[in-house]
């Protein structure tokens, strides 16, 4: 949680959701239908990102949080734990990746990070976060 609250892109409202999102994967990660990867170099954690299948779909999977703390940024662990979780999302069938993010300036640089992964964006949601605060919807086709 502290990777999170460090995150300026994080607004404490979302960080408070995330903590409970955690708290019920850990409570039963295999029955509460998100996935959890962490990566962690010597008891530090580095980042992380939840992702699960898109409920009433047939392989398609949302990235909800993706977080890599700003020593790390830059330097491949978001790469590598979004490859991880592609690979695991290929092998449990999925077809397709689905992630929404904030079309705020302070998010070009995850977006931008998205688009190099090959992640399109495909819906832009006016005002959907707040007024001058669109939804953009991307995706990635796997399968």
């Amino acid at each position: 949680m502290a990777l999170l609250r460090a995150t300026p892109e994080f607004k404490p409202a979302e960080v408070v959701v995330a903590e409970e999102v955690m708290d019920s994967y850990l409570a039963d990660p295999a029955g509460f239908g998100y996935n959890t990867l962490v990566s962690e170099a010597d008891s530090v954690i580095n980042g992380y990102i939840c992702y699960g299948p898109a409920p009433l779909t047939e392989g398609t999977w949302d990235i909800y949080w993706m977080a890599v703390s700003a020593e790390k940024q830059g330097k491949g662990v978001g790469g590598a734990l979004l490859a991880h979780a592609e690979d695991k999302i290929k092998e449990a069938k999925g077809r397709l990746i689905v992630i929404e993010t904030s079309s705020q300036p302070g998010y070009e640089k995850t977006r931008r990070f998205y688009a190099n992964h090959g992640y399109e964006a495909i819906a832009r949601l006016p005002d959907f976060y707040a007024p001058g605060d669109d939804k953009i919807i991307l995706q990635k086709r796997i399968g």
